[in-house]
């Protein structure tokens, strides 16, 4: 890999840097998986769907949409704390359940993924699950390539958030450019199934409204978004991709809340086997220790998000780019 932008020189000097770590190799992951099947073949047997997902994002869905409308009547403070300390884990669960369906790790079939994403979406209050799944897969398939990966932050993102105060305020409201950055960078065109998401959110949205009010769906969306920044699971976000260590981009958490977030914490492994669902990436790490153990990791996700407001030297230029060879004929 090569640093771009005097990364190690601005690290040591305390100071930003003004562009992303370049790397001049493909990534890491394909073949590393390669290499771990090769010597650990009993891994494959760790392929196909949780049978449980159906059951899991059922009773979530149920369980916010059911404390949405208790809280018809609630005062705005209720509301947010009720939001803040129990709907965003519920909303966040759901975002990375749809994460989950996004490889169709609860069915086989990938239409009956795509109609359960479209019903764990519901709660969050605004229609996302079918453009995530078009986006995230190019993560995974081109992860950091230049103009491709809507994973990494855009240049005005960077050049705008520069130090404590801003990288705050970006954390705070980091659902929305994680939302809205691939529409202004790489827009795709709708096709039926975002209507049909577009479609059951709004009928649900105006449900809520119609017969409840607008409090359960206010409570809806204030739990999508508090579970989205400043949170100990919002986290993730950061904590996955983010170079703290200038020869790493990808990190895992082996903390508690990967009870909560689909294992999502298991980054590495995750991205070595994305056909494995969360609730066995575990036994990866246990099958294939030696290609894990010694990889820096995190057991905090809140510290994570300490660590990189309050470092100097990180920003939303902290993350590995690759340039795009389909574009340039050949390699760099």
């Amino acid at each position: 890999m090569g640093g771009g932008g005097g990364r190690g020189e601005d690290r040591e000097e305390g100071v930003m840097a003004t562009d992303f770590f370049w790397s001049y190799t493909d990534e890491p992951h394909a073949s590393r998986r390669k290499q771990i099947l090769s010597q650990h073949p009993q891994i494959r047997e760790l392929f196909g769907p949780d049978p449980w997902a159906f059951l899991k994002i059922a009773f979530v869905v149920l369980l916010q949409l059911w404390t949405s409308v208790h809280l018809r009547d609630a005062g705005w403070l209720k509301m947010l704390i009720v939001a803040y300390f129990f709907g965003s884990f519920l909303n966040h669960n759901l975002f990375l359940a749809i994460h989950e369906l996004s490889h169709n790790l609860a069915f086989s079939t990938p239409n009956l993924n795509r109609w359960l994403g479209i019903f764990a979406n519901l709660p969050i209050g605004v229609p996302m699950s079918v453009t995530f799944q078009k986006y995230h897969l190019e993560h995974h398939r081109f992860q950091g390539v230049d103009g491709i990966d809507m994973d990494v932050p855009s240049k005005a993102e960077a050049y705008a958030v520069t130090n404590a105060l801003t990288k705050s305020i970006w954390v705070l409201l980091q659902l929305f450019f994680y939302a809205l950055r691939p529409l202004f960078l790489k827009p795709k065109p709708p096709g039926l199934w975002e209507f049909t998401n577009l479609l059951v959110q709004l009928s649900l949205d105006a449900s809520l409204v119609c017969i409840w009010g607008w409090k359960p769906l206010a409570y809806l969306i204030l739990s999508t978004f508090v579970g989205g920044g400043m949170h100990p699971m919002a986290g993730h976000f950061i904590s996955e991709h983010y170079v703290f260590h200038p020869d790493q981009e990808t990190y895992s958490y082996y903390g508690p809340l990967n009870l909560m977030t689909w294992s999502v914490g298991y980054h590495n492994e995750h991205h070595d086997f994305p056909r494995i669902p969360g609730s066995r990436l575990h036994k990866v790490k246990e099958m294939a220790p030696e290609y894990y153990e010694g990889i820096e990791s995190y057991r905090s996700w809140s510290q994570v998000i300490y660590m990189y407001i309050m470092d100097r030297t990180i920003g939303p230029f902290s993350r590995m780019k690759r340039r795009d060879v389909s574009k340039t004929g050949k390699k760099d």
